[in-house]
This record gives C-alpha cells, sequence and structure tokens, in this order.
C-alpha cells in the first residue's frame, strides 16, 4: 500500500503532535516540583521576616501607620520584598533588576516602572515601603 503526499503530509503531522505532546509529558513529569506554599507557611514567614527586621535597629525600620516594619527600597533583598503583601518571588526579582539596571529609587513611585506593579499594588505598599538615601551602586 502506498500513501499520496498528502497521506504522507497528514502522517508526519500526527507523528510530530504525537511527539510534542511525549515530549511535554515528559518535561512535565521529570520538571521540578515548585509548589507555591501554603497560605499558612507564607504567613508565618512574613511574620518571621516582620520579627526580624523589627528587632534591628536600622533607622528605615520604623513603622508607619500600615502596621509593619518600612522597608527601604534602595536596600532590601529579595526576600524581604518578597515578604510585602502582594510580592512574591518573581515580583521581588524583578524590583532588584529594575533597581540594578536603573540605578536607586528616588520616589516610591517609580515602583510603576516594575513590570506587575500597578496603582493597587502601589498603594497597599506605600505605608511599608520608604526610599531612603540611595545606595552606592556595587562595582
Amino acid at each position: 500500500m502506498t500513501l499520496n503526499s498528502a497521506e504522507r503530509r497528514g502522517a508526519l503531522v500526527v507523528l510530530l503532535l504525537l511527539a510534542i505532546g511525549a515530549g511535554y509529558d515528559l518535561w512535565r513529569a521529570l520538571g521540578p516540583r515548585a509548589a507555591p506554599p501554603a497560605a499558612a507557611e507564607r504567613a508565618r514567614d512574613s511574620a518571621a521576616v516582620g520579627a526580624a527586621a523589627a528587632d534591628s535597629a536600622a533607622p528605615d525600620s520604623t513603622p508607619r501607620s500600615g502596621g509593619g516594619p518600612v522597608l527601604d527600597l534602595n536596600r532590601a533583598g529579595a526576600d524581604e520584598l518578597d515578604a510585602l503583601p502582594g510580592i512574591g518571588p518573581v515580583l521581588a526579582r524583578r524590583i532588584l533588576e529594575h533597581r540594578r539596571r536603573n540605578g536607586p529609587f528616588r520616589r516610591i513611585e517609580e515602583l510603576r516602572a516594575v513590570r506587575g506593579v500597578g496603582p493597587r499594588l502601589l498603594a497597599r505598599l506605600r505605608p511599608r515601603v520608604s526610599v531612603g538615601a540611595p545606595e552606592a551602586p556595587a562595582r
């Protein structure tokens, strides 16, 4: 039995789709298991970071009316940013990358230039963040 060119093309498409599906299944089976932490664990971790920041004697950790320590955007690391409400690890990395590329923040409103920070998130973060004296860029 011989296949004409249209039948051969159709068979190749079916084989290609099967190969793509098998590759996807293999990727899902062997890929990293990055399940998000449960809400209770995240709250506990956030409270621990907040308590550690409150214990420090840094001048920019004075609480504001938002309840919780104020975090300096120019000095915060990824873990500290991740502990803020509405910011996860991906957005924390974007903020750090923006700071690395564009220099220190001069105003809190500059957070809007980071992809993923909208007006509502900025309003939620405003009482919890500050922009202290810009730190010298690392060389």
